[in-house]
């Protein structure tokens, strides 16, 4: 706890064995010590929240997850994986809970998985990361799982993954060898995701589902400080009507995952309000204790911080 407040994050990772065999050489690119994070949910994760204070993790499975199998094993696959994370959660049931992984590449079959993982799990939502073998979200052959979510009335956060493999191409080859982050979390991550939750708004999904809830990390991914412009461009002539700016505020949640700044912070306080941003550490690509000594230096409230920590995600995910 923090001063007497309870500290959930709410974008904390983990991998699953079977499911990380399947992705030759991930592992290998990653620094040792945040392996030996990914692979653990007991002990040593506890371990380290209990040194910074934090009371809940909302445990998700680290990129590219379930997004880029097979479609015909996605399902089987990805049933097995939120098995093993629920057993695992059952054992500290006041310390985590969980987002599911959801068989994209299968949509009807992810629906499915959805639902099975809120009702008999009691997972709060789902994490999908990035492009499913090359498609965007927003194609229609998706619109089951957003579907779905709206029903069960649970989020879906957008994480990252590396950008399409024509965009690598395109524009980052120059870079990738000296700087193999600047696909990733430098900026390759922030513009996918972000291009992601821009042509799920423009694709008119939210007047299909009026109470559908997404969640993006890393302070909105540049979004909040854009959506003047972006909505202000989109309504220039020319452009089919879209409250872009609206639509954005009233069915999108941000966290702070990886993105601890004062001035990112007050600028989407001042777009989205307080009650929308929901503290987020990005364990283990991000040490728990920078976060927490931010978010007690932060030139907010106290009220305000309190529904950062905890109350906006108590809400949220009904925990």
């Amino acid at each position: 706890m923090l001063n007497g407040q309870k500290i959930i994050t709410i974008e904390e990772h983990y991998w699953d064995r079977d499911l990380s065999a399947r992705y030759q050489g991930v592992e290998s690119f990653r620094d040792a010590e945040i392996n030996k994070r990914l692979f653990d949910l007991g002990e040593l994760r506890l371990r380290e929240m209990d040194e910074s204070g934090i009371d809940l993790q909302i445990i998700s499975h680290g990129a590219p997850s379930t997004q880029k199998l097979p479609a015909d094993i996605a399902a089987e696959v990805a049933r097995g994986v939120n098995d093993r994370l629920a057993a695992a959660i059952a054992l500290h049931p006041t310390r985590f809970r969980g987002f599911a992984a959801l068989p994209t590449p299968a949509p009807e079959a992810a629906a499915d998985e959805l639902e099975r993982c809120v009702r008999e799990h009691g997972f709060v939502g789902a994490m999908i990361h990035g492009l499913t073998n090359e498609k965007f979200l927003d194609d229609k052959m998706f619109r089951p799982i957003f579907a779905r979510a709206a029903a069960l009335d649970v989020p879906i956060y957008l994480h990252p993954a590396v950008p399409h493999p024509a965009v690598m191409d395109a524009y980052y080859k120059d870079y990738m060898q000296d700087f193999p982050m600047v696909i990733r979390a430098a900026w390759g991550f922030t513009v996918e995701t972000a291009t992601m939750a821009i042509r799920l708004i423009l694709s008119g999904i939210f007047d299909e589902h009026p109470n559908l809830r997404i969640v993006i990390g890393h302070m909105g991914e540049t979004l909040p400080f854009l959506l003047w412009r972006i909505n202000q461009a989109l309504s220039r002539p020319g452009n089919k009507s879209n409250s872009f700016r609206d639509i954005f505020c009233k069915h999108f949640w941000i966290t702070t995952s990886g993105n601890f700044s004062n001035p990112a912070l007050i600028c989407s306080m001042m777009e989205l309000g307080i009650d929308r941003i929901l503290f987020a550490i990005d364990w283990p690509f991000v040490p728990n204790p920078p976060g927490v000594e931010w978010i007690k230096g932060t030139p907010i409230c106290a009220e305000d911080r309190a529904k950062v920590l905890h109350g906006n995600a108590e809400r949220l995910f009904r925990l």
